[in-house]
């Protein structure tokens, strides 16, 4: 089995409502890039990446030279081909790499008939459980434009009620440091016995950041998500609280996690298939992070099927997978894989049955998607569409006036 092929395709997948988050929004559409390594005997694989474009497909494309030929089994040459620590220097390739894995192992589980978790040692759970991941919301065609607390506590609702998540994750930042501890506190209140956590996407001072962890002390918290920015940061903050401490921001390579291990500055850490290099490198710094006894969980960075699949198959394998899963997956109207959408039950999505990821790529609906990028093309992550003239300041944020409470300019 070698590869012959390497394809790549910008798709844009439609939102309910435009997510807000404290860094910008995403505006009402995610952007990925479809990858497809196809081999000698006819079979395809599939990966994903964020954005898109026509850089990144032909920065996808770029890479045949270096794989044509290449066997997708040999996973270990594949991370050395595409971004050995000495040419990382000077080309980035780890969410490329990230995706032409996805895709190698994808095939090459087709190929032997097994999962891709059977190729990081098998799945430990057939089901991993998710969060319900809740945004301040600009207004969407049906849904969206919560702000206030019985607003985000009515779409927490909703989301439960639909898909039985017993543990709410709010993306926080927005707006002031206060309107968000309203916000959350209301949440508690709404679901007593479920579990919570709070993601301000380190807009936080440390001394805001402990300010807001003493006023909600005493909700069930699973942690405290990206308080404040970087590991020193992080250091204080958790020198001074008692709630767990969580990062998908500052720890995001072996580096970074041997200096969180050394300065015991995060206690769990949350692994993304895409911004780690790749399902295998994220497998490998949960098992790390076993040996040290730090938490670990499954990171979302606005996925499609594809994507999803391979965190499906990452948290199927962590023996020390404590947390739900993150996942934007259930603010999607659509997707690219044949049958439609996954589905939760109980607040959890099954690992797939099928060899490889277990999802194959509708090939109408990666056209359909491709057009539909076309026709809307990308959007800057780190812009608001209705405060256009917005920017985001560290440490200390400028957050939404009261103004924009209704979700308005």
């Amino acid at each position: 089995m070698k590869i012959v092929d390497l394809k790549a395709t910008t798709i844009a997948l439609p939102l309910e409502a435009p997510l807000r988050h404290a860094h910008g929004a995403h505006w009402g559409r995610f952007v990925r890039t479809i990858v497809e390594v196809v081999t000698d005997d006819g079979l395809s694989g599939w990966g994903e990446m964020g954005g898109g474009g026509e850089s990144a497909e032909q920065s996808v494309r770029a890479l045949l030279p270096y794989l044509k030929g290449h066997d997708p089994l040999q996973l270990e040459q594949l991370r050395w081909k595409i971004m050995n620590p000495v040419a990382g220097l000077y080309n980035n390739r780890m969410q490329l790499h990230a995706a032409i894995e996805m895709a190698c192992m994808d095939v090459a589980g087709k190929a032997l008939g097994i999962r891709a978790c059977d190729l990081i040692g098998g799945a430990l759970r057939e089901t991993i459980p998710f969060a319900s991941y809740l945004f301040y919301r600009y207004p969407g065609e049906s849904h969206g434009g919560e702000v206030s607390p019985d607003e985000i506590v009515a779409e927490a609702r909703r989301q439960k009620a639909a898909n039985g998540f017993t543990t709410h994750k709010l993306k926080g930042g927005v707006f002031s440091p206060d309107h968000d501890i309203e916000v959350y506190r209301a949440l508690a209140d709404a679901f007593p016995g479920d579990s919570f956590r709070l993601d301000p996407n380190n807009a936080w001072t440390v001394e805001e950041a402990i300010r807001v962890a003493e006023a909600v002390a005493d909700i069930r918290n699973d942690y405290l998500e990206d308080f404040c920015f970087g590991l020193e940061g992080m250091r204080r903050l958790r020198q001074r609280i008692s709630i767990p401490t969580a990062t998908n921001v500052v720890v995001v390579n072996f580096e970074h996690l041997a200096a969180n291990i050394r300065l015991e500055a995060v206690d769990v850490v949350l692994l993304d298939t895409t911004f780690w290099g790749g399902l295998r490198q994220a497998y490998r710094a949960g098992q790390i992070l076993e040996a040290f006894q730090f938490g670990a969980s499954v990171h979302s960075s606005g996925e499609a099927g594809i994507q999803l699949a391979s965190m499906l198959h990452l948290g199927a394998a962590l023996p020390n997978l404590g947390f739900a899963a993150d996942a934007h997956y259930h603010h999607l109207v659509d997707d690219i894989i044949v049958g439609g959408k996954l589905r939760y039950e109980n607040g959890a999505i099954r690992l797939p049955e099928g060899p490889g990821l277990g999802v194959e790529v509708d090939r109408a609906k990666l056209d359909q998607y491709a057009e539909y990028f076309r026709e809307v093309g990308g959007y800057a992550y780190d812009r608001d569409p209705q405060r256009p003239d917005w920017y985001a300041i560290h440490p200390e944020m400028r957050f939404a006036t009261p103004e924009s409470l209704s979700g308005g300019a």
